[in-house]
């Protein structure tokens, strides 16, 4: 009979977890402290690489999502500390924003990022896919990540 480690998997992949999602707050922590520093009051016509672009297909899914709606709808995307990659991208359907929020337009379309946020993903470009299994939002193209899952729904930073 083989012996096994008393330590269940979970009781051993814990602690690499935690010490994972500790690292990763402090990153969120420090990448808020040097965005803050700058001014928050970038216009949204700033260079490419301090704005967050829309893809065709995200603008015609909100304008779909849009016209279903009594109000308008903008896109809120945020980071938040976790998934399978370190950081993960969070989306929902928002009517207001906040004083801190950058807003990103196209034909009519708006996208809004949270400051904290906006210095993981400076530069990207968010995309709706519609695949076999699901579909969705999802950011194509970030310069900010080095890698990520294979569902695009998290990512490591540079």
């Amino acid at each position: 009979m083989m012996h096994h480690p008393s330590r269940s998997l979970v009781q051993r992949v814990t602690p690499i977890f935690a010490a994972r999602i500790r690292h990763n707050s402090r990153l969120l922590s420090s990448a808020s402290s040097s965005v803050l520093a700058k001014d928050p009051q970038l216009s949204s016509s700033s260079s490419a690489n301090e704005s967050v672009h829309l893809s065709d297909n995200c603008v015609r899914r909100m304008k779909e999502l849009q016209a279903d709606e009594s109000k308008e709808k903008m896109l809120r995307l945020s980071i938040e500390a976790g998934g399978c990659s370190g950081f993960q991208y969070n989306f929902a359907l928002e009517e207001k924003h906040n004083d801190d929020d950058r807003i990103f337009e196209r034909d009519g379309v708006k996208l809004v990022v949270d400051t904290i946020s906006l210095g993981f993903v400076k530069g990207a470009t968010v995309d709706y896919v519609e695949e076999l299994i699901r579909s969705g939002f999802q950011v194509a193209e970030n310069p900010s990540a080095v890698g990520g899952c294979s569902c695009k729904s998290s990512f490591m930073v540079k």
